[in-house]
């Protein structure tokens, strides 16, 4: 894990607000010594789930989208340590590995324009390079017994989760993906919009499920091809459920459950699906924060899910005044997930 930079535990005395009478999850969050060896560390740290971000947003360059999602690492571990520590969630449970180091990669893509074919096709390199260290890390934090929750970047970071975890597992995993869009897009080099087609294409995703597509951003060529691969890929419509009302919340949330969950899958969360949420391709109309979190929580609890991704929201884009708040959602998410998942353990 040489791409790994640490967080360590006076990185967490930082960004905890201290106060007289409470405890806070960045007061108990473990973090790994400087001098151990990390994948010992996590094997026997009594942690269950390992946290770690991704500070890019070079495939969504590469996917037309608007940068900002790398802020995302930043707000967010913010909001997870000054979430409070209490009997309904404790942040011992948490191990912070810290965040991939992306440095030089998104260096390089400051002159580069999307537009051009070459600038694509470099691009397109460099979320290559970050396929590989995201699918180590999330395979070694598998192969150690612990769940990875990982946060930020763009979503073609889905790859990296789910050939990780397919790695750790030694055979393909499914996928539940509350998505405003597919990702499953044509192979046209490594992007944003295509993470889960090139994990089906390349044998690491077995089922996929997309929950909440927007038709009105959905091409005729994807659907024509999920239509295809119905045995293996399935979607639900956000429009279905809450505009045309032809189907129900919680029963589509069990359709998906049923088509998933006989092998481990992965949960994907994109939060460009909930309405006003400042990201790459920010909506006005979507599900709600409250149906986002009931999500989290139903498919937490069933066993085999076995990660948590939550990607694409973009601090840097919102008002300045409320650009925490990104940070405090997804502190939110991660303790849904935690407390659903604990279900598995009681």
């Amino acid at each position: 894990m040489e791409k790994l930079i640490r967080f360590t535990s006076s990185d967490l005395a930082k960004i905890t607000n201290h106060r007289s009478g409470e405890i806070k999850f960045g007061e108990k969050m473990i973090t790994v010594p400087k001098e151990a060896e990390l994948a010992s560390f996590i094997k026997s740290s009594e942690a269950k789930y390992v946290l770690f971000g991704i500070p890019e947003d070079i495939g969504v360059r590469a996917n037309y989208g608007r940068p900002g999602a790398a802020s995302a690492w930043d707000c967010a571990i913010k909001g997870i340590a000054n979430i409070q520590h209490n009997r309904f969630c404790k942040g011992s449970q948490i191990l912070v590995l810290g965040q991939i180091d992306v440095r030089e990669e998104m260096n390089l893509v400051t002159d580069l324009d999307f537009n051009n074919i070459d600038d694509r096709s470099k691009l397109s390199q460099l979320v290559k390079k970050i396929d590989k260290e995201v699918s180590y890390i999330v395979c070694k934090i598998i192969q150690s017994g612990k769940v990875p929750i990982i946060i930020g970047g763009g979503h073609n970071n889905a790859y990296g989760n789910i050939k990780g975890t397919a790695l750790a597992k030694g055979k393909a995993i499914n996928a539940v993906n509350f998505d405003a869009h597919s990702d499953f897009r044509i192979l046209e080099g490594r992007h944003s919009g295509n993470g889960f087609s090139y994990a089906f294409e390349e044998g690491f995703l077995k089922k996929y499920f997309i929950f909440g597509l927007h038709e009105n951003y959905t091409s005729k060529s994807v659907l024509d091809v999920i239509k295809k691969l119905e045995d293996r890929v399935r979607y639900t419509t956000y429009d279905a459920i809450n505009i045309r009302k032809e189907k129900e919340f919680g029963q589509e949330m069990r359709t998906a459950l049923d088509f998933i969950k006989n092998d481990s899958f992965g949960i994907e969360i994109d939060l460009d699906a909930i309405p006003n949420i400042a990201s790459s391709a920010m909506t006005l109309s979507g599900f709600s924060i409250e149906e986002l979190r009931t999500f989290i929580s139903f498919f937490a609890k069933q066993k085999n899910a076995s990660y948590i991704h939550i990607c694409e929201g973009a601090p840097d884009l919102d008002f300045q005044q409320n650009n925490h708040l990104i940070g405090k959602l997804i502190g939110y998410l991660v303790t849904d997930f935690i407390k659903g998942h604990n279900q598995n353990f009681i």
